[in-house]
């Protein structure tokens, strides 16, 4: 079982919101220091672990639960859009946001809901 298209344009949603706001995840990564040594490591990881608990939230909205396919694909999302996750974190204004499979919703900075 592959993601569906919506759920594949949910999580591309999540991941362009949560680009969008990536200065405000390094501010409370910042929080953190001296216990944390890599700021943006961390606030990669706390975006990471919020678009993960998206993708678990939509398929239990759903009533489903996500097959090992389903986590290789979403893995491999994720790694695919890490740069650009990476780069905002570094204040990179100039990101080439790959939008052609990405639905927003009335709001364009909250990602669209399942």
């Amino acid at each position: 079982m592959a993601i569906s298209k919506e759920n594949r344009e949910f999580i591309d949603s999540l991941i362009d919101y949560y680009i969008s706001e990536s200065q405000s995840y390094r501010q409370i990564a910042e929080n953190y220091v001296p216990e944390v040594t890599s700021v943006s490591d961390t606030a990669f990881g706390i975006i990471a672990g919020c678009v993960y608990a998206g993708f678990l939230q939509a398929y239990q909205n759903q009533q489903q639960s996500p097959g090992l396919e389903d986590m290789k694909e979403f893995n491999q999302i994720l790694k695919e859009r890490a740069p650009l996750i990476k780069k905002s974190l570094v204040g990179d204004t100039n990101l080439n946001f790959e939008k052609a499979n990405t639905v927003k919703s009335k709001n364009e900075s909250e990602p669209k809901k399942f």
